[in-house]
């Protein structure tokens, strides 16, 4: 399954990460990354893309994209710790991933679902979307 990281969404309200599949009447198709299932998203739902997010830090925002990667170089393209280890433990972890990231502006939960997602892409095989360029990201016909 060739999956651009233009194509991968994060939902408002359902966990893990969701490739998308068709523009519907009455929202979009996606397609489960954890368990393949077809699903149609409402138009009222809050869909954002993986590389429309960014993490705030002590002086600017990093894309997520760039955060997932530093959990890659850390982890050798392994596992990262389990997103339900103790709070204590995953914002201790994050600070090696990415010492200068604020600590009021981030929350755990924030973190959680970042190393949720990082590890669904790796059991995957999908790190490599965090490869793509900036032209392969935007969406077509913007520029």
């Amino acid at each position: 399954m060739e999956v651009k990281l233009k194509e991968l969404l994060a939902i408002s309200g359902y966990s893990g990460l969701f490739r998308f599949i068709s523009q519907g009447r009455q929202g979009v198709i996606v397609e489960s990354l954890t368990d393949g299932k077809r699903t149609l998203i409402p138009a009222s739902a809050r869909v954002s893309a993986i590389a429309d997010i960014a993490v705030f830090t002590q002086t600017e925002e990093i894309p997520l994209k760039d955060v997932l990667k530093k959990i890659e170089v850390l982890e050798n393209g392994g596992p990262a710790i389990n997103n339900k280890s103790a709070d204590k433990e995953i914002r201790s972890y994050f600070e090696k991933v990415l010492p200068e990231f604020d600590r009021d502006r981030v929350y755990t939960s924030d973190i959680k679902k970042i190393i949720g997602w990082y590890n669904l892409l790796q059991s995957k095989g999908l790190l490599e979307v965090l490869n793509q360029t900036d032209e392969e990201v935007k969406p077509e016909g913007e520029k």
